[in-house]
């Protein structure tokens, strides 16, 4: 049985020492082919770093390492070419730290190529030097490959004058790619964030996004069929379905497909479901940016949005909306051509991420993740039993620090109990809709729970919830979906901060 590369970014190790590899080298030749300047935005741990030093063994004719890959038969292997290998690992508090890691970073390019630079205080000189001379020196045209080219930016993103230095800088030096376009043969940069190329690579506009090309949709990640066939032996016994409803979902405008770290972490852990990628990063600056503005939660399950947003990171105006698409935490439900351009509908990938990321907001929203709470909620909505749904409830709202509804600003009533109560049932791994859609309007919350539906209305000092859940028959739309539903209708008190009425009813 092959080995698990859990954490292992390293082509050659892990097809020497019988490791499990995904075979991408056809899209890499396609991109090869097809592309002199190329970039890949990616969550985190989905196998960027993996996928760029395959193309680095490509380039440098390792041809061993790829019998029986797909570009084996395709490749010259006999044309070899220098390649400058650029890896944005490290610490980049400060702009001193980015330049010492870029020239180090360079240092160790010079010594792999054989290379003296006279620039060497210089991190774009150095750079620039470093490309003519590797042309030079081997007489062939130069490979440019980043890793994390956003990295330093990303890393500082809760102190903006730090993250804007360390973009002016890294603006500095990608610039060398445009002012050395004679000497290179082919440049391609990974990364989480899409800048604008004003931003970043100013006056490199022939730099081509592939990160939602169809045709590379799966260039990282595991698909399906991988599970079923490269992963089949260490899958025996465990449950494909909820595997899938875990951790599949990620959609990149072709196949849906698995964040590598968690398939191998849960087979690693004995098929245990746990939220291995999520706790392998640090969210916090979601958190930053909620306490700027306040956020309708529900609503960032119903996101539609145009390519220019999700095209658009700004250090200057960062807005939550991208952030959670570009870090992997909404991706792509449908998207739709329209006369002025593409519109995308976003949605959460998965339980893991559902559940993780609105553990998150119910911990900023009430001070309080409520681990145990949730068990009890599952229970009582699993037998139907609304006096202890409302109980939870009544409690949890009792619990939250007075503080709390002043920075979530509770003038948008309605907004704020409707983001906690959305939070802890999403958080509890339940198949919540928010702002259901009928054709007699927008239902607040539906929650499906195996054969039954609850049908949720929210009003802030108002009793008429119940009363519109009936008049509007939004129960219609589940008469032929489940065999139970029940209307509950909840109003607020905006004086007490709590719920002032409850009211349910069954409809048969």
């Amino acid at each position: 049985m092959q080995k698990l590369p859990i954490g292992i970014q390293t082509f050659r190790h892990i097809r020497e020492e019988n490791y499990i590899y995904i075979d991408k080298t056809d899209m890499a030749f396609d991109i090869i082919e097809n592309y002199k300047y190329a970039f890949l935005s990616r969550p985190r741990r989905f196998g960027k770093s993996l996928f760029l030093d395959t193309l680095h063994n490509i380039f440098e004719g390792n041809k061993a390492l790829f019998e029986g890959l797909a570009i084996y038969d395709k490749w010259n292997w006999e044309e070899t070419y220098p390649v400058i290998r650029i890896d944005w690992a490290g610490d980049f508090k400060t702009l001193e730290n980015t330049k010492e890691r870029a020239l180090q970073i360079l240092k160790n390019n010079r010594q792999r190529l054989g290379i003296e630079c006279t620039f060497q205080d210089s991190p774009s000189g150095c750079f620039e030097e470093l490309i003519q001379k590797a042309y030079e020196t081997y007489q062939k045209p130069v490979v440019v490959l980043i890793d994390e080219y956003d990295k330093p930016i990303l890393d500082n993103l809760e102190d903006p004058q730090r993250a804007l230095e360390n973009r002016d800088f890294l603006r500095s030096f990608y610039v060398m790619l445009k002012a050395n376009d004679a000497y290179l043969k082919f440049a391609f940069l990974t990364g989480i964030s899409k800048f604008s190329k004003a931003n970043i690579f100013s006056g490199l506009n022939n730099i081509e996004d592939i990160s939602l090309t169809p045709s590379f949709a799966t260039v990282c990640g595991y698909t399906q069929h991988d599970l079923e066939t490269s992963f089949q032996e260490h899958l025996q016994g465990a449950n494909l379905e909820q595997i899938k409803a875990w951790y599949n979902g990620y959609n990149f405008l072709g196949e849906y497909v698995y964040n590598p770290f968690d398939i191998l972490k849960f087979i690693k852990n004995g098929f245990l479901f746990k939220n291995y990628w999520w706790e392998s990063g640090n969210p916090s600056f979601l958190i930053t940016l909620l306490k700027q503005k306040p956020y309708n939660i529900p609503r960032l399950e119903n996101l539609v949005v145009g390519d220019e947003i999700l095209n658009s990171f700004e250090i200057e105006k960062l807005s939550l909306e991208v952030l959670l698409f570009q870090s992997g935490y909404l991706t792509i439900d449908t998207y739709i051509q329209t006369p002025i351009g593409i519109k995308y509908k976003l949605k959460v990938p998965n339980l893991e991420v559902q559940i993780s990321l609105n553990a998150l907001f119910l911990t900023y929203l009430t001070d309080n993740s409520y681990d145990q709470e949730r068990l009890s909620l599952y229970e009582a909505l699993l037998h139907a039993d609304l006096e202890t749904f409302k109980h939870i409830f009544v409690s949890l709202f009792a619990s939250i620090p007075y503080n709390n509804y002043v920075k979530n600003n509770v003038g948008e009533y309605e907004g704020y109990y409707a983001s906690v109560f959305y939070a802890y049932l999403a958080a509890s791994g339940l198949n919540v809709i928010a702002e259901d859609v009928t054709n007699a309007g927008r239902i607040d919350v539906t929650i499906l729970l195996h054969d039954k539906a609850y049908i949720l209305e929210f009003k802030v000092d108002s009793d008429a919830a119940l009363t519109q859940l009936k008049e509007k028959n939004y129960a219609q739309k589940y008469k032929d979906k489940a065999d139970e539903i029940y209307l509950v209708g909840i109003t607020f008190d905006s004086k007490e901060k709590n719920i002032k009425a409850f009211a349910w009813e069954e409809i048969k």
